[in-house]
């Protein structure tokens, strides 16, 4: 496995970083494209490509340390998955490193929502997703990648942004206050103060790469037409950097294309320009 933007031993120490990157290279419920598992070593070797400047805050992150760790791989269940997902984030945090998790599908937040929820009181759960994924079972699993948020909901409040895609039944599990449709807000931004109104002051961050248009990030398991901008979401999340204590995020749902490497590189520099925004912007600066 390759270390995050390539870097050296210096900056990649895990003693010395304050940012632990946790590959999960897990595909087994996803249930259309295939290939979700290649998402994380996909996102690494585009991460290699970065330029370590950041233009909009004049800052260079990777001098906070950003660590790689070994990935998870006890896939032989999901059950298994999320509890090994769940141990090693839980380790993260008792190590007081800022925890970024790549996926890998949707599954493989759930683990992390559960470190996060035993951790961290007043917490809300933010998912930006082209899916509301509160069924509470599918294909025989309550853990299946399209459960994630039904599961989410057991642990903390949670925020649905750029949601246009769901079952009739789903809707019995919506908070209807707390979901903003793609439909609704892709031409204003009124609905982002709205939506940071929601948050509670521990604020956990996944992210479905399907929430973008299919247009700017085609590589992705499930793509729904009528998805976010790259600047949409970009803007929005800084808001929420600014304002809220991030404890943590996750970027899943990369699906790897050999021929479209746009996308993996558009993965890796959204989970960089994240950490660039927790340690300039959010409670990160201080630290």
């Amino acid at each position: 496995m390759k270390k995050f933007a390539g870097l050296n031993e210096k900056y990649s120490n895990y003693e010395t970083a304050k940012i632990a990157v946790l590959p999960v290279p897990y595909d087994k419920t996803s249930t259309w494209i295939k290939g979700a598992d290649d998402g994380p070593e996909a996102l690494l070797e585009a991460s290699e490509a970065l330029e370590w400047f950041d233009i909009e805050t004049k800052t260079e992150v990777y001098r906070h340390g950003i660590a790689t760790l070994p990935e998870v791989d006890d896939d032989s269940t999901p059950e298994k998955l999320c509890a090994a997902v769940d141990d090693a984030v839980s380790q993260i945090l008792s190590d007081e490193k800022f925890p970024v998790i790549i996926g890998g599908n949707h599954t493989v937040s759930i683990g992390s929502f559960r470190a996060m929820a035993r951790h961290f009181g007043n917490l809300t759960i933010l998912q930006l997703d082209a899916h509301s994924d509160m069924r509470d079972t599918y294909e025989g699993s309550p853990l299946n990648h399209a459960c994630v948020m039904y599961q989410a909901a057991s642990l903390a409040q949670v925020t649905q942004v750029g949601i246009r895609s769901m079952c009739i039944e789903e809707l019995h599990h919506i908070n209807h206050d707390r979901i903003f449709y793609a439909h609704e807000i892709f031409d204003n931004n009124l609905w982002q103060q709205r939506a940071l109104d929601t948050l509670s002051q521990n604020v956990y961050v996944t992210i479905d790469l399907d929430v973008l248009d299919p247009s700017v990030l085609p590589s992705t398991g499930t793509p729904e037409p009528g998805g976010l901008t790259y600047y949409q979401v970009l803007h929005f999340l800084r808001s929420v950097f600014v304002n809220r204590n991030v404890v943590g995020f996750d970027i899943v749902e990369l699906c790897p294309n050999s021929k479209q490497k746009a996308s993996d590189f558009l993965a890796a520099r959204l989970a960089y320009q994240l950490m660039t925004y927790k340690f300039f912007y959010g409670a990160g600066k201080n630290q």
